[in-house]
């Protein structure tokens, strides 16, 4: 859809929202069963666009893309009437004589979702269900970055929905700012930090409620009593899943000094035995979505020791799953999101160091801690913080519809997934509805001789 359709867009959007039609249960659960057929109707395409735009392959993309999102359409599609229930609360029956209490779950109104170029299609259909399911109206705006996929995308929604309930436009910055500029009744975003600011600062003006999904430098973390096995392998898939472009991916990694050769030498081997010893020629391993991001990436490979990897091929967008070794706080790899397929790696010998680091930086999206001693894994979930984490693993806790996915502090506000999804895109409305038969007249002038009541009644 073009920008200067913007304005016109959203009346017919609001007007279409003020019709009612989105409160009714029903409708909604259609509309989740019709996103999901569309997304089948589209299947291939979407394979074909993510090999063109990310080359990654059919399995990845249904694993960390398509899957979860059917898997997301298909529980609201089976909850929501539970999740949509007035919840009933207590209510103070002294001061509230003959009176009850309830949370309605009502829709904002017209929805905003901005999704990134790293799972472009996940992380702009899985908002659009938990907005759907909670009754809204939306506008989609796809990456720029990945043309081909939001290229598809565009056309199963335009094709699937009426525009004046769901809409999507496609464009560069400029869309993105012609967006901003409008009343949203709420905004969703994932993205960077840099542009989170941008995109709240933009709602400020309009005191629109946002979610902010950005992220940050994740750490990894490897105790002396790991079982280092099974750690090799899940940090290895979770740091090089989608070439290392992945918000939650372990962004660097902290290994006890005692294990730390061991480690190195089980996950340089892991490598291998993913992707071959020539990863360029892997069907499984993708490419980072442009030429100029694959130059601040390679940037970076002149520091420490190379482990494994550090081939680049800027033109086809390529660089080998990379671990850098003897990497210390102060490197230019540890200033920023490394956001691609590098890894780089520091020892420990006291873990309440790494506690420290950690707590002196912007607090992460995610944390991974790998040890087997239940008292060592409490003590360091304590004494941190981050959206989520996982102890003995790595970036799986995203797919558990139960727990909610979000930052905290510099790596964003608010979350989602599951019924976090309907809650988020749904304003909780207190309602109040007392009886007139009884009407008690403490509360009204004059005060005169009532004052010891009134504290009895509020003690």
């Amino acid at each position: 859809m073009q920008i200067q359709n913007i304005p016109s867009v959203l009346q017919s959007q609001r007007e279409f929202f003020n019709a009612y039609l989105t409160r009714d249960l029903d409708f909604r659960i259609e509309q989740l069963k019709t996103l999901r057929k569309a997304i089948l109707a589209y299947e291939d395409q979407l394979y074909e666009a993510f090999r063109t735009d990310l080359g990654k392959s059919k399995f990845e993309v249904y694993e960390t893309e398509i899957g979860l999102v059917l898997e997301e359409a298909g529980r609201h599609i089976h909850k929501l009437h539970q999740w949509a229930k007035p919840l009933k609360t207590g209510t103070n029956q002294v001061l509230h004589f003959w009176s009850k209490s309830r949370i309605y779950k009502e829709p904002f109104g017209l929805v905003l979702i901005m999704a990134p170029w790293n799972y472009p299609f996940q992380l702009l259909i899985n908002p659009l269900i938990g907005a759907v399911s909670a009754g809204n109206c939306v506008a989609l705006k796809p990456s720029e970055l990945t043309p081909a996929i939001a290229g598809v995308m565009e056309e199963m929604i335009t094709r699937f929905f009426d525009p004046r309930y769901i809409s999507i436009f496609n464009g560069d910055v400029e869309t993105s700012k012609a967006l901003l500029r409008e009343k949203w009744d709420h905004i969703f975003f994932t993205g960077s930090p840099a542009v989170g600011r941008i995109v709240m600062e933009s709602a400020a003006r309009n005191l629109s409620p946002v979610v902010l999904e950005l992220g940050g430098k994740s750490p990894c973390v490897v105790d002396a009593d790991a079982d280092l096995k099974v750690a090799a392998s899940r940090i290895t898939w979770g740091k090089f899943l989608n070439s290392g472009q992945t918000c939650i991916a372990p962004d660097y990694l902290f290994v006890h000094t005692s294990v730390k050769d061991e480690l190195l030498r089980l996950m340089s081997n892991k490598i291998i035995q993913y992707f071959s010893a020539h990863p360029k020629e892997s069907s499984d391993y993708p490419r980072i979505v442009s030429e100029e991001k694959t130059q601040r990436l390679a940037a970076f490979l002149g520091q420490g020791k190379v482990i494994c990897g550090g081939e680049v091929n800027i033109h086809d967008r390529y660089i080998a799953p990379t671990i850098l070794d003897g990497i210390g706080p102060g490197d230019p790899v540890m200033q920023e999101e490394i956001f691609g397929p590098i890894l780089p790696v520091m020892e420990f010998s006291d873990i309440e160091e790494v506690i420290r680091f950690i707590n002196s930086n912007p607090k992460p999206l995610a944390l991974y801690y790998f040890s087997e001693d239940k008292a060592r894994q409490d003590a360091f979930i304590a004494k941190t913080s981050s959206g989520g984490a996982c102890i003995n693993d790595v970036i799986t806790h995203i797919a558990n519809p139960n727990l909610p996915f979000g930052g905290v502090g510099n790596s964003g506000m608010g979350q989602y997934h599951g019924q976090f999804s309907f809650d988020t895109f749904s304003h909780h409305r207190s309602v109040l509805s007392k009886s007139t038969r009884v009407d008690i007249p403490v509360r009204y002038p004059p005060y005169k001789g009532k004052f010891r009541l009134l504290k009895m009644l509020l003690r």
